[in-house]
């Protein structure tokens, strides 16, 4: 009966062990959010169009290299300022698919109007 008690406490710590494991190794290998780089030039975001999958996690990350300018996801009710010589970044995990307009949100000259990107959102 001995025998029986000292194989259960070692079973009950191996799997204690086991699942905290398991644990630790699903949180150190959690996907980092893909990171993509977005230059706002004077009337154009390059690239135009960026995909993801609904879902995921990504890190836009602006730059401005001539005039501020700012983002504008309506549809995902967020936006950010875009200062020339600093990044600005916007974490964004689009719960809905479709194709989806972001528009530059502050006035940077003729042409202005028709600045303009594309979020495709695949399932």
């Amino acid at each position: 009966m001995r025998k029986n008690i000292h194989r259960r406490t070692l079973l009950g710590a191996g799997s204690a062990l086991l699942l905290s494991s398991t644990a630790v190794l699903a949180a150190g290998s959690a996907a980092k959010p893909r990171v993509i780089e977005v230059v706002a030039k004077k009337f154009e975001f390059l690239p135009a169009e960026i995909r993801v999958r609904k879902g995921e996690t990504v890190v836009l990350q602006f730059t401005a290299p001539e005039v501020p300018m700012g983002v504008n996801f309506a549809d995902f009710q967020t936006r950010t300022d875009v200062v020339p010589g600093k990044r600005a970044t916007l974490t964004l995990t689009p719960e809905k698919a479709g194709s989806f307009t972001f528009v530059c949100d502050v006035f940077c000259g003729t042409g202005h109007e028709d600045m303009s990107g594309l979020l495709v959102v695949g399932d």
